[in-house]
């Protein structure tokens, strides 16, 4: 069947050196392949980048994309990503975002945007439907992320104009810095450093088309579907849409996997102080995604002291960690001024504290040099307040930190590594691995490096029994299982949809769900043995452009900390993962993967998803 809908066709490639616009077509059996969203713009990478390239130069391409699913009707489909070669990992990454800025890339008439080459001077990149301009962004360049996008609207004579951009953190090539729309970020791995890297300070988009659709009642059937899961779920309305992704703090914590003071004392402490019930004290109200009836981001305003007033969308489950328990915080006002000051700045919130987290425990054990006149003790607000500036703006023991744990370890020396907490370069996110095997193994393997929206274990975490009851402490199964995740979260990245509503509401059925909207969209044929096909090739596509940078096994990892130290207290009390633990992990991983024993896809398997 040819594809009537779904997709424009259209490819806008902008190259930032010699500043030329390219509107080309991609052939039809591009998209039976790839069919769009992540895969799609990973194999654009794999072909178009040489191994080997500097992340940071001109040879890098920054891909913006968003799926077939995106400026349909579909609901929780307002998702968008930019695909690059990480400079915080060396690896191949893909960062998502919500909000509404994915559905106008769709209205303007775009599949994908390929940003190349490198500006001598600020610019921005103007888009109104067929309209594309690159303009000066010279008197924008320091203006932070937030304001830049209201002197933007002005500046474009239209307030509905969506902005992605990057702030003071992006301009000054931070590894951990991020890329803002609205007050979401595409917030890992450094993906605003190469924004910066090429003078490009924002992207606007306007669009005023419809995205065509093949057939609209095969949609709708599909959309009927996943609304009735919604409904039936005991979760999704009445917990998620009402206090969003802070819900995991009870649950981690339920557990014994909510991470403390950089990994030390998990287990040992009590933040019900900035889990979902003390926050819901402070809620201004929801606000959705475009398309989206759950509505789980939540509008916060911190009441107390000298941070009344300021408010933030979040902060997320993610941050709650970052500066809340890994800094010792128990504060809640301060965590939602930390929120925001990460927006603003344009810093990935989750590497941030960590990396805080990092100089924290060396400087409590008398093992941190340079941080002359800040006191780096347990909770010092001020203090963080300060070194997050710091960090964005590379001054003083900022500059050794404003690249990330990896990097600051390197710049330390002295054995500094023990105390980074990350896999890749990658920032740990906030769920202990030494309780939840699958999730740590996921950690070591996911093409990202420590991400855990690419193979979210939520059997462990939540205790789905989904595809089957899981054993949270056992190794054996944990191969298959991670396998499983990282397919199951896969086919989202390419639709594209938010894992958050589909794994919690219809864990069972996603799969048809998602062929039946994906047929209706583009009016190819999907079965749901094809949608987990597509979760299956994005994570070869992406394992062999790793490999051709030269990762293997001897990367699939996790920091010593959680092999050698056990967990103190909680229900996970004396858990680790052994290096003979993650070994027969891998091994089981890499056999259900059709990967050999150092991590290397074997052709066969490459030759079966069409991928040789």
């Amino acid at each position: 069947m040819s594809i009537h809908g779904g997709f424009w066709n259209s490819l806008l490639r902008i190259n930032l050196t010699d500043k030329s616009i390219k509107k080309e077509k991609l052939d039809d059996e591009v998209f039976r392949k790839y069919v769009g969203g992540a895969l799609l713009a990973d194999k654009l990478l794999y072909d178009e980048l040489s191994p080997g390239i500097d992340p940071l130069g001109p040879e890098n391409k920054l891909v913006f994309f968003a799926g077939p699913l995106t400026g349909t009707k579909a609901i929780c489909a307002s998702r968008m990503g930019v695909a690059t070669k990480s400079p915080l990992t060396g690896t191949i990454c893909n960062s998502f975002s919500g909000g509404h800025m994915p559905v106008e890339l769709k209205y303007a008439g775009y599949d994908i945007i390929v940003i190349e080459g490198a500006s001598d001077v600020p610019v921005y990149i103007s888009i109104k439907d067929d309209k594309v301009s690159i303009r000066s962004a010279e008197k924008l360049w320091g203006i932070n992320a937030l304001d830049t996008q209201i002197y933007m609207k002005e500046e474009l004579n239209d307030q509905n104009y969506r902005i992605a951009c990057i702030g003071p953190a992006g301009e000054h090539i931070s590894l951990i810095s991020s890329i803002i729309n609205e007050q979401r970020a595409m917030g890992r791995k450094g993906v605003g450093a190469v924004m910066g890297s090429k003078k490009l300070k924002a992207i606007a988009i306007r669009g005023t088309q419809t995205v065509p659709v093949a057939n609209p009642e095969i949609l709708q059937a599909g959309i009927a579907e996943f609304t009735k899961a919604l409904k039936d779920s005991p979760f999704a309305y009445p917990v998620f849409s009402h206090v969003g992704s802070s819900s995991a703090v009870d649950a981690a914590q339920a557990v014994g996997v909510f991470p403390s003071r950089n990994y030390t004392d998990t287990g040992c402490q009590d933040y019900s102080a900035i889990g979902p019930e003390a926050l819901s004290e402070y809620k201004v109200r929801r606000n959705n995604c475009f398309g989206c009836p759950l509505g789980c981001s939540q509008v916060r305003m911190a009441k107390n002291g000298k941070y009344a007033g300021i408010a933030t969308e979040g902060p997320e489950y993610e941050t709650l960690y970052s500066f809340g328990s890994m800094l010792g915080i128990k504060n809640p006002d301060f965590i939602f001024v930390m929120d925001r000051l990460c927006d603003e700045l344009g810093i990935d919130s989750i590497s941030a504290g960590v990396t805080i987290s990092m100089a924290m425990e060396m400087y409590e054990k008398g093992l941190l040099p340079g941080a002359e006149g800040l006191d780096l003790t347990w909770g010092n607000e001020d203090t963080i307040a300060k070194l997050v500036r710091m960090m964005a703006y590379r001054e003083g023991l900022g500059e050794m930190m404003s690249d990330g744990t990896r990097v600051f370890a390197k710049k330390l020396g002295n054995g500094a590594e023990k105390f980074a907490m990350n896999v890749k370069g990658l920032e740990l996110p906030a769920y202990d691995p030494r309780g939840l095997k699958a999730h740590g193994l996921n950690f070591a393997t996911a093409y990202n490096g420590a991400d855990h929206n690419r193979g979210y274990a939520f059997q462990e975490v939540f205790g789905m029994p989904f595809p089957y009851p899981v054993e949270r402490l056992a190794i054996k199964g944990k191969g298959i299982l991670t396998k499983f995740n990282q397919d199951f979260c896969g086919t989202y990245d390419v639709a594209t949809l938010c894992e958050f509503p589909t794994q919690l509401a219809m864990p069972h059925n996603a799969q048809e769900v998602v062929a039946m909207q994906l047929t209706g969209a583009t009016g190819m044929e999907f079965t749901k043995e094809d949608v987990w096909a597509l979760g299956e090739r994005l994570n070869n596509l992406t394992r062999m452009f790793n490999v051709r940078e030269g990762f293997s096994r001897k990367d699939d990892t996790l920091p010593e900390r959680f092999m050698k130290e056990e967990l103190k207290d909680g229900l996970s009390k004396g858990e680790l993962i052994t290096e003979a633990d993650l070994n027969a992990m891998l091994d089981e991983y890499y056999e259900a993967r059709g990967w050999d024993e150092n991590g290397i896809p074997r052709e066969e398997k490459l030759r079966e998803l069409g991928l040789i």
